[in-house]
């Protein structure tokens, strides 16, 4: 019945700013953009990394939402990394710096990084 996680979907604050994240640092690719001409929609881009997909949405006046890490609802996402000192090699050349620094878990590492829009995304070795 149910197969996968389609897409996960955002609300940037800045769109070409997103993309450029997602595809320059993250490796995403542009599958499609669609400009919307009526409604509260200007823009939908579907960006893919392997078999996973992000829809973004650029709306018309959309508002902040307070950041709260613990609040009800979806959190974060999360990138599996193949080797995460690695992986902090590269995005030190591109300026990101970890918002939660690599820590060991018993045969994994987990740390933090946050997108352009504040948006807390996870990478994860296993």
């Amino acid at each position: 019945m149910f197969k996968r996680i389609d897409h996960v979907e955002l609300i940037p604050r800045d769109l070409e700013k997103t993309i450029d994240f997602y595809t320059k640092v993250l490796g995403f690719s542009v599958k499609s953009r669609q400009k919307k001409e009526a409604g509260p929609m200007k823009e939908i881009v579907y960006l893919t990394l392997g078999d996973t997909m992000m829809e973004l949405l650029d709306m018309k006046d959309a508002p902040d939402i307070a950041p709260d890490t613990r609040r009800i609802g979806y959190r974060m996402i999360a990138l599996e990394v193949e080797d995460m000192d690695k992986t902090f090699d590269y995005l030190k050349t591109k300026g990101i710096l970890p918002s939660v620094a690599p820590v060991t878990l018993g045969t994994s590492k987990r740390a933090e990084i946050l997108d352009p829009n504040g948006n807390s995304i996870e990478l994860r070795q296993w």
